[in-house]
């Protein structure tokens, strides 16, 4: 709530996450925004302005939700960035997957034009986002994650408080660490079953069946079974969090050997199938063991 009344929100790029947000947000009573740097109307139900400065300037809450760091300074700084234009007291949320350096230069450049910065990266994907149901990433000073609150609980079904500003960029790169390196070991193992002479559609089953294999690779063994790798988190995106994560990694002297073996095979997988999903890592393995004379999935 924003002085007891629903607000306005203004989205700083609009692709298939933030459209999915945006449509939670008005069944939730409140106006919603956008500004995309091609102009793109995702949907008929939300106007689109015509620079983030623009938007800013009449946004109560801005939400970002853009793919890299790049993409957010392109869109904060210069005469028609958004700080140019927002009100003093405005609550900036950050949805975007960003590394941990541009989260505390963004939320520095933010202070200082007065304005809130809540870190906000979530967990989740098109159907999560769908359904409301994200998992909300949170670094910030209590206060303002509770002005947040109420915009967070229209599209996620649970807020975590990691810390301060920062803390959730650090948490959502360890969780997509998890899904990107999981999921490559998951491929790897399946490429010896199929090379090995295991049936595909028994090996593909019985991995559904088994408690080692987490709900959400689940669902992708299962798009992988049938050949199906339409977009719910593409392999670009992916692969770029991962390479934030090593880098991440490198800086705090961690040791993570297999997460930089997933970054290296995602990145791989990238270059044929960088909008498809990340799943396709198992159809791009898949055919790398499949006898020429077998027939297979197209990769």
């Amino acid at each position: 709530m924003i002085d007891g009344k629903q607000g306005e929100i203004g989205f700083i790029g609009y692709g298939a996450m933030g459209a999915l947000m945006g449509s939670n947000l008005r069944k939730a009573g409140y106006d919603v925004r956008a500004y995309t740097p091609s102009g793109r109307q995702q949907d008929e139900a939300t106007p689109i302005v015509s620079s983030a400065r623009a938007l800013a300037q009449e946004a109560d809450i801005l939400i970002l939700c853009v793919p890299n760091d790049a993409a957010i300074f392109a869109s904060a700084e210069g005469d028609e960035g958004f700080l140019a234009g927002a009100r003093r007291g405005t609550l900036i949320l950050n949805t975007s997957t960003i590394s941990p350096e541009a989260t505390q230069k963004l939320a520095e450049r933010a202070t200082e034009k007065g304005l809130r910065f809540v870190d906000s990266p979530m967990s989740g994907s098109t159907p999560e986002a769908e359904k409301g149901e994200l998992v909300m990433l949170v670094g910030a000073s209590h206060d303002d994650l509770e002005a947040a609150r109420p915009v967070l609980g229209a599209i996620g079904k649970l807020t975590i408080h990691a810390g301060e500003v920062g803390a959730g960029t650090r948490l959502k790169l360890v969780i997509n660490g998890i899904m990107g390196a999981t999921l490559n070991v998951i491929a790897e193992a399946v490429g010896y079953g199929l090379s090995s002479g295991l049936d595909r559609t028994m090996l593909y089953q019985a991995l559904a069946q088994v408690a080692v294999i987490s709900p959400h690779h689940k669902r992708k063994l299962g798009c992988a079974e049938k050949g199906d790798f339409a977009p719910q988190f593409p392999t670009r995106l992916m692969s770029k969090d991962m390479g934030l994560l090593v880098s991440a990694a490198r800086s705090t002297h961690s040791f993570c050997p297999s997460i930089a073996i997933a970054d290296q095979a995602l990145a791989l997988s990238s270059k044929r199938h960088a909008n498809d999903d990340y799943s396709a890592l198992f159809g791009a393995i898949e055919k790398s063991v499949v006898k020429q004379d077998e027939p297979a999935n197209e990769a």
